[in-house]
């Protein structure tokens, strides 16, 4: 269970200053190196240009702010408070780093400073491969899908990258979705990092952002600046617009996908490959929620399975599947078994 805690209700006045004193300026507070004097309207007179960039839901409506204490998360709290949302910053402790608990205090502080109530998840992650991929998913779900996430255009560059390396259909192509889910993806990674030295704000660094054994980090390091300069220029905003077109070109073919059978083997190897490419990628990812989509190799070797080239494939994580009179069904794969 976590531990639910709700600052005091919202004040957006300079007198929130007194609350915080009254608050004994802990260590946390003292990570926040001006006083707590900021309201809703100067906020969002000095972040207008931004807010016009962003996708918040209107003035007034509740909105839960997925807030781990890093630049990206805390620019979220803040531009959703000067966007006049009534704001709960939930951080989510994961436990897989010392000292997790007090960036669960960074998170109070900084949401006691601009009005917004404040509520901590704790979830436990069992020690193994893709601690990092569990531990995201884990916090997804302590959030709960309407939560906002503080992703920025760059993280969807990056995200688009990282599935072209797995082999992604249109969807995957497509990146993070812009929405109230993704209120500020219009932004620059810079943008919510210049919000925070303007706030006075101190980030929480979290170590594994500078691990090259994840792609990620290599991709954000390594791989964008080379693009940019093989095109001479930042390739980020052209990424987001070719993210919007294969966002586009997945939402009209998933329709289409959407009317087939996944089960039907004949239907499967009749429709259009694009389309039942896309119907076998929701099929599988649906029946494994957990893991990342399935990658371009697993969909072809089902897709040959349904045009009759196999009998049955793996499909990962100790499952396999199998066409049975013309029929595809999902079941356990023994250990021992090799289909494909």
């Amino acid at each position: 269970m976590g531990r639910a805690v709700q600052s005091a209700e919202p004040r957006r006045d300079p007198r929130t200053a007194s609350l915080d004193r009254a608050h004994g300026r802990n260590a946390a507070r003292r990570r926040l190196s001006r006083p707590p004097a900021m309201d809703e309207i100067t906020l969002s007179v000095r972040y207008a240009a931004l807010l016009d960039r962003c996708t918040f839901p209107p003035a007034g409506e509740p909105l839960l702010c997925g807030v781990s204490g890093g630049a990206d998360s805390l620019a979220l709290l803040v531009l959703a408070v000067a966007a006049g949302c009534d704001v709960t910053a939930v951080h989510v402790d994961h436990g897989i780093r010392p000292g997790s608990e007090s960036e669960a205090d960074v998170v109070a502080a900084a949401a006691s400073r601009y009005g917004a109530r404040f509520r901590s998840e704790s979830v436990a992650i069992a020690q193994g491969p893709n601690l990092e991929a569990r531990a995201r998913s884990a916090r997804h779900a302590a959030l709960g899908p309407s939560a906002a996430l503080g992703h920025t255009a760059d993280d969807r560059a990056e995200t688009m990258l990282m599935n072209l390396l797995r082999g992604a259909g249109p969807d995957g192509l497509a990146g993070i979705r812009p929405g109230t889910r993704h209120p500020i993806l219009g932004l620059r990674r810079s943008e919510t990092e210049a919000v925070c030295h303007t706030e006075g704000l101190d980030p929480v660094m979290d170590p594994s952002n500078a691990d090259p054994s994840f792609v990620r980090n290599r991709i954000r390091r390594e791989v964008l600046p080379l693009l940019a300069d093989v095109a001479g220029r930042d390739v980020v905003p052209i990424l987001a617009r070719q993210g919007g077109v294969f966002a586009e070109l997945a939402d009209h073919v998933r329709v289409e996908a959407l009317e087939i059978d996944v089960t039907d083997a004949g239907a499967l190897a009749a429709a259009a490959p694009a389309v039942a490419r896309v119907a076998i990628r929701e099929w599988l990812r649906q029946d494994d929620p957990e893991r990342h989509p399935p990658d371009g190799a697993t969909v072809e070797r089902v897709l040959a399975v349904a045009r009759g080239e196999a009998v049955g494939t793996e499909i990962g994580s100790g499952r396999r599947l199998r066409r049975t009179a013309g029929r595809l069904r999902i079941e356990s794969a023994p250990a021992s078994e090799n289909l494909h």
